[in-house]
């Protein structure tokens, strides 16, 4: 087994958990598995801050268990790799996304679409093969099975790669599974955050006409000279939305609040789908006359395989994408968090974990 001077305690970890539904983060002490045969073991330098992470932290969803590590954006530099790792040497630059295991016996498995796994565990919060509870990326050290972890292109700088794990994988799969992708098709994106800045930049990177679909006429600049996109529609502008009606061949929906889904199945052209990524807190209208005239459709996705992601960061480093990040130190995790909730970041917080966490 390979492995660097600085593992001496290949068990012991430290990170910042959250204890109880406030969702406050504070330093704490764990232990990581040893390596196994077919384990990579990594130092985390950055991990992202997921919207996920706070409904996580606060339980929104009903199914934190506490103490709880969050962050499933992380990447770092290989330190020990088990005898049967074949992919990875020490040294290395890595990242873990959104899971860390799945049956790999099930046809989502087989099809490398581990991520609709009905076993599949995620990065943290979960009850691993083992019987112990998943710890995520707020935290010095990672250990993930060698299927779980993917190569960061040299190109990529890991603190703005680091949320394509997560948000990146999010828009990328769609665009792929709905041929979203073939030059000179029309694609819209719906919401302009952490999601939707990386889905204008893949999509643009795979040569499509953009167009972003925002409630915010103040974001029109930003999403036209600084990110690329082609066009900017106020979806609260009727006039620019009924301009707009049965151009766009698919949208991808990354907003998270309840919205009417009326006015985007009319942006679509006759069969044209609109791919939900986002996740409301609460049911959607769904009309669906619009629906039968035009033979559209409404789909859901959510991240991707393992197979997929590797695609996509290697696609990311071909095409120089990366996430807008504010990269933060480890003690203003508690206020990042704040400021996620009122959506005050543009796009994604990032922690240095590398070079903040033990001096927090």
């Amino acid at each position: 087994m390979a492995k660097s001077a600085e593992q001496e305690h290949p068990t012991k970890a430290f990170g910042w958990a959250a204890t109880d539904t406030s969702g406050v983060l504070s330093p704490f002490k764990f232990s990581r598995r040893e390596t196994g045969e077919k384990d990579v073991r990594f130092k985390v330098l950055y991990c992202g801050i997921c919207h996920s992470d706070l409904h996580m932290a606060k339980n929104d969803w009903g199914m934190s268990t506490y103490p709880i590590v969050p962050g499933h954006e992380i990447v770092g530099i290989v330190t020990e790799v088990g005898s049967k790792v074949e992919k990875f040497k020490v040294g290395d630059r890595v990242g873990v996304g959104c899971m860390v295991g799945a049956c790999h016996s099930c046809d989502s498995c087989d099809n490398d679409l581990e991520n609709y796994c009905p076993k599949m565990i995620f990065t943290y919060g979960a009850p691993y093969h083992d019987g112990t509870t998943t710890y995520g990326g707020y935290s010095d050290v990672m250990v993930a099975e060698e299927r779980y972890v993917v190569r960061i292109p040299d190109n990529l700088p890991l603190d703005a790669g680091a949320p394509l794990l997560c948000a990146g994988i999010t828009v990328y799969s769609p665009l792929q599974h709905f041929g979203l992708t073939k030059p000179g098709m029309h694609v819209g994106v719906a919401g302009l955050g952490g999601l939707g800045h990386v889905a204008v930049k893949f999509a643009k990177g795979f040569g499509v006409k953009v167009t972003v679909i925002s409630t915010s006429p103040s974001k029109k600049k930003e999403a036209i000279e600084h990110l690329g996109a082609d066009y900017f529609l106020v979806s609260r502008d009727p006039d620019q939305m009924q301009a707009a009606m049965g151009t766009m061949d698919g949208i991808i929906d990354t907003v998270s609040a309840v919205h009417p889904l009326l006015p985007l199945i009319g942006l679509l052209k006759s069969q044209g789908k609109l791919v939900m990524v986002g996740g409301p807190n609460r049911p959607l209208e769904l009309p669906v006359f619009p629906l039968l005239m035009g033979r559209k459709v409404v789909a859901g996705s959510c991240n991707g395989g393992m197979k997929e992601t590797q695609e996509m960061i290697d696609f990311a480093g071909k095409h120089n994408i990366t996430a807008d990040v504010e990269v933060i130190p480890m003690d203003y995790v508690n206020t990042a968090m704040e400021r996620l909730e009122k959506a005050d970041v543009r796009y994604r917080f990032v922690i240095d974990i590398g070079n903040t966490l033990k001096s927090a």
